[in-house]
């Protein structure tokens, strides 16, 4: 009996012993070569970014709670027979391009239709119409120009160059004055006249969120920096009440947002459900989004809309289930937004932004009124969407690709 045992024991060993290799095989496969039942996203082809105080400008040359109660997004449509719709409809959707040049610092112009950019490959200024024909804003050519800042009359403009140097120059009058190669991260006043901006000394002691006139002269200090300037964030709120932010950590996943105001005045402050803080104001300066990250979200980044006016700062705060960049996003008016949102994110997009540095965007249209979100448009081509503008009439959408910097136009009407 013992050896009858002892024999079966053995082919039971032996069976227990194939089963094992056939699961670990089975893994294996399913692991590494077996075909996924989703289909890849598709991806485009590959494509291609001292000094202390506070001096005076000189004039001179320089150097040249979701809303609704919903958290799905709405269903994207179906993709199977291809269509270019000439307006934004909701599906593929013609896309033109206005500048087939690297482009820096798009904005709508003055008019309130036309387009005003840098052109990078030849070092001018140019403002191109709705058909696509490109003027000169000045015969002046600056060299290397790689962010331009401008003034809400589209006018004037802060010319800012890799080596830190500074230029404000005025189009109209071509009049230029250079500014402290320790300055940096300007935003202009609603009327123009002024600008604030960090001023970075090489001592912790000299470094303030300052405000400077538009001619460079009538520095002045509003607060101290110390080593805090990752945190401070200079935007001129559109009601003029504000002039910058700060934030101060609460825990892993939450900060605090501090308004500042010109005159120290005491405004409330908000909470927000994340890290990454990046800031837009609403037209009306009533209203903030704002995306941060957090381990809820994957650490990848989450719009949010939140009241920022007196009283009313941090009421109404509301997730808008959208996992984009504040700075992708562009106001048509007070309560719509427009929004360039990547395909797919990786976790931790949010806190590694180069993640997404290749991604597909699509447009979608946001009504901080009531929560609703849908797509809006599908761009003709595989763009990696940035610097996204409205038209005055609303008819039009402008946007850069990232990675080219060329510049295009998608017709909302």
């Amino acid at each position: 009996m013992t050896e009858f045992l002892m024999r079966y024991k053995k082919i039971f060993f032996l069976i227990g012993f194939m089963c094992i290799v056939v699961g670990l095989g089975y893994a294996i496969y399913s692991l590494f070569f077996k075909p996924s039942l989703t289909p890849p996203v598709a991806t485009g082809p590959a494509k291609t970014t001292g000094g202390s105080g506070l001096p005076t400008a000189q004039t001179g040359t320089g150097q040249i709670v979701a809303p609704g109660g919903e958290d799905q997004l709405p269903a994207e449509p179906d993709t199977g027979a291809i269509k270019i719709d000439p307006t934004a409809q909701g599906s593929f959707t013609e896309t033109i391009i206005m500048a087939d040049q690297p482009t820096v610092g798009a904005t709508v112009a003055g008019n309130g239709s036309d387009v005003q950019y840098y052109n990078s490959s030849d070092g001018k200024f140019y403002r191109v119409d709705e058909n696509g024909h490109a003027t000169p804003l000045s015969d002046k050519i600056f060299h290397e120009v790689n962010n331009v800042v401008w003034s809400p009359d589209k006018n004037t403009a802060v010319l800012e160059y890799p080596d830190g140097a500074n230029i404000i120059y005025d189009f109209s009058t071509a009049k230029q004055v250079t500014m402290p190669s320790h300055w940096k991260e300007f935003s202009f006043s609603p009327d123009g006249r002024e600008l604030v901006m960090k001023s970075m000394g090489e001592d912790p002691d000299n470094r303030w969120l300052a405000v400077v006139s538009e001619d460079g002269s009538r520095v002045r200090g509003i607060e101290a920096i110390g080593e805090n300037d990752a945190s401070v964030y200079p935007a001129w709120s559109p009601n003029n009440q504000m002039v910058a932010m700060f934030t101060e950590g609460v825990d892993f996943d939450r900060q605090e947002v501090f308004f500042v105001g010109l005159n120290g005045e005491n405004f409330k402050s908000t909470i927000v459900e994340g890290r990454g803080f990046v800031p837009k104001w609403s037209p009306t300066g009533r209203e903030l989004i704002y995306s941060v990250y957090s381990s809820d979200t994957g650490l990848k980044p989450s719009l949010w809309a939140v009241a920022a006016e007196g009283d009313q700062i941090g009421n109404n705060r509301r997730r808008l289930n959208l996992e984009t960049w504040a700075d992708k996003c562009a106001f048509a008016d007070s309560s719509k937004l427009f929004c360039a949102v990547p395909e797919s994110l990786e976790q931790g997009a949010g806190l590694f932004p180069e993640l997404a540095g290749h991604t597909v965007d699509k447009l979608y249209q946001v009504d901080l009124t009531t929560g609703g979100k849908k797509i809006i448009a599908i761009p003709q081509g595989d763009y990696t969407i940035s610097n996204i503008m409205v038209s005055g009439d609303n008819k039009n959408l402008f946007f850069n690709d990232k990675n080219s910097g060329k510049l295009y136009k998608i017709k909302l009407k």
